[in-house]
């Protein structure tokens, strides 16, 4: 997506997260400005290592990665309080694109890899 971001912001993003995991995290580091970070927490792909990981070659220049991997007990009960409080008001919304059967699944997943959906997809058993 770095090709695609760039269109938008030649800089870059001031800040990224990486979801899917070691396949795309090069990309979403080109995808980030000079003194910009990206967030890896993500491991979607089940893919846990970078190969050949030299982080001079690796890491553009200006560019900074860290990494989140927190427990529940890592959030205060304030900010879950402030949380639970906006969904009861209505105020938290989760964007959804579209809920799918089991038997759709297929459909769904080309869906999600294309990049074309534009909130959560959904799958019902």
């Amino acid at each position: 997506v770095a090709t695609q971001v760039r269109r938008f912001f030649p800089d870059g993003v001031d800040t990224a997260l990486e979801l899917v995991g070691t396949p795309t995290l090069s990309d979403t580091l080109r995808a980030t400005r000079v003194h910009g970070v990206v967030c890896f927490t993500g491991m979607l792909s089940n893919e846990w290592t970078v190969k050949d990981f030299y982080p001079i070659d690796y890491l553009p220049r200006g560019v900074r990665l860290t990494a989140y991997s927190g427990e529940a007990s890592d959030l205060s009960t304030d900010v879950l309080q402030g949380f639970l409080d906006d969904v009861a008001a209505g105020r938290a919304v989760v964007p959804l694109d579209r809920a799918f059967r089991l038997e759709e699944i297929r459909e769904a997943h080309a869906l999600m890899e294309s990049g074309d959906a534009h909130g959560k997809l959904v799958v019902m058993p």
